[in-house]
């Protein structure tokens, strides 16, 4: 469960919401959640409460509410809760597995031994290893691309951790390109930009994930290719990823797309149904689960090719385990998995409505209403987007069926919807969940 909460919201939500709470017990179909806080439970509430049971009811319909309980934790340091019985269908989050260490910002998880090598990938697995046996040297800077949800995150961490047990004396730093951006920039405000500077070039692994986001960041941009230049120059090994390949990324400096693309840059492909199969049989068992074949074909061909996605349905299925006590057989898994279908082409307008309504928590009615109320207005616009994008509705039969609104209006809720999910994790994440409520 815990997982399949990770993917479904940014790093920074995870880190900070959930790594304090745990499921306390389970009666009467009811899971009782333990949170540190009023502010906590009030925050859960409003933000987490219609994800959390969503997940909880895609492990089994008994699951019918969940309550938050304040929970007083005096420990001095992490300890994993105590694992409730199976048999009494409890769920444990356990949260010690997803710390990040402060200092260097890699996820324990990620390493080679959990990395699943297949043909989509293997050549990406061959660079990193070669980098790793001469860093700073060999492929320098290694530039990894590929789709959302290929593994890259997983693969430059594993880098990460590797290195430092490779080389316990030097330095590795994770970060994402909109945390340099925003390190910059408050540096910048603050009067510490050559701190700012000395922070980043201390480093002897450095390794930048979705290198895209620097699109239009004129002065990070500078500032990167200087940097770029000092650890290229004192033989510092320099690691990227992003969603596309350096010269495909628009609105980016000349000389900076060049400088990401003069080591080794390696394409990430959708990975075949072999390797699906494979990261299906893998990741089931790190948790000690044995699938059936038919059960791990279903998995594997039910996917669309992300690996994410992979992940989230093993654990769908680790978690409906665990509930039932036992691997569940094709017919379960087809039940468990019931959230990850895609939605069907005949669907009616109220029906996403009532659905997108649901999700955001606002009155279905007000979607029809001639009012400018943000609260309003942002879910009119995902359902005007989800409308033409997943059921190739017109325009103009939008803006009627929404309230009798011009055509245009349409148009341009739906290219804005369509710019900021390119950009803005979070939204994408929203509009996946809802996606699985249309089904």
């Amino acid at each position: 469960m815990l997982t399949q909460v990770e993917l479904s919201v940014s790093p920074a939500n995870f880190n900070t919401w959930f790594r304090d709470s745990s499921i306390v017990r389970i009666e009467d179909g009811i899971v009782y959640i333990g949170v540190p806080s009023q502010f906590f439970k009030d925050w859960y509430m409003k933000k987490f409460h219609t994800l959390l049971l969503k997940i909880l009811r895609s492990v089994s319909y008994e699951f019918r509410n969940i309550e938050y309980m304040i929970v007083k934790d005096d420990r001095k340091k992490p300890v994993r809760p105590p694992v409730m019985k199976p048999e009494r269908g409890a769920l444990e989050l356990p949260l010690d597995d997803f710390y990040i260490n402060k200092s260097d910002n890699l996820n324990p998880r990620y390493t080679f031994d959990t990395f699943v090598v297949g043909a989509f990938n293997e050549l990406a697995h061959a660079a990193a290893q070669a980098a790793l046996a001469r860093p700073g040297i060999t492929y320098n800077p290694l530039f990894i691309y590929g789709e959302t949800g290929r593994g890259k995150t997983h693969l430059i961490q594993a880098i990460g951790n590797q290195f430092k047990k490779q080389f316990p004396g030097r330095k590795v730093f994770y970060l994402t390109s909109e945390k340099f951006a925003i390190d910059y920039t408050d540096a910048v405000q603050a009067g510490t930009a050559n701190r700012f500077k000395d922070k980043y070039r201390q480093y002897d692994l450095l390794i930048m994930d979705d290198v895209q986001f620097l699109s239009k960041k004129d002065k990070t941009q500078e500032e990167l290719f200087h940097l770029f230049n000092f650890l290229h120059d004192t033989n510092k090994q320099i690691i990227f990823s992003s969603d596309r390949a350096p010269i495909a990324i628009s609105d980016i400096a000349d000389r900076l797309a060049g400088r990401l693309a003069s080591g080794m840059t390696i394409d990430i492909s959708e990975p075949d149904a072999e390797s699906r199969m494979a990261i299906v049989r893998k990741k089931s068992a790190l948790h000690q689960l044995t699938l059936p074949d038919e059960v791990i074909e279903y998995v594997a061909t039910s996917s669309t090719g992300s690996i994410r996605e992979l992940e989230g349905m093993v654990n769908s299925i680790v978690c409906y385990a665990q509930v039932k006590g036992g691997a569940p057989d094709i017919a379960e898994v087809r039940q468990a998995l019931r959230s990850f279908a895609r939605p069907q082409k005949a669907v009616s307008v109220k029906h996403v409505v009532n659905k997108v309504a649901q999700f955001y928590g606002i009155d279905e009615d007000s979607i029809y209403e001639k009012t400018r109320r943000r609260e309003v207005v942002r879910p009119r616009q995902i359902i005007m987007y989800l409308l033409r994008e997943d059921f190739s509705i017109s325009y103009p039969t939008i803006g009627v069926k929404l309230g009798g609104r011009d055509h245009t209006t349409v148009i341009h809720s739906c290219e804005k919807i369509k710019r900021e999910v390119s950009v803005d994790n979070e939204l994408s994440k929203e509009i996946q969940n809802i996606r699985a409520l249309l089904v």
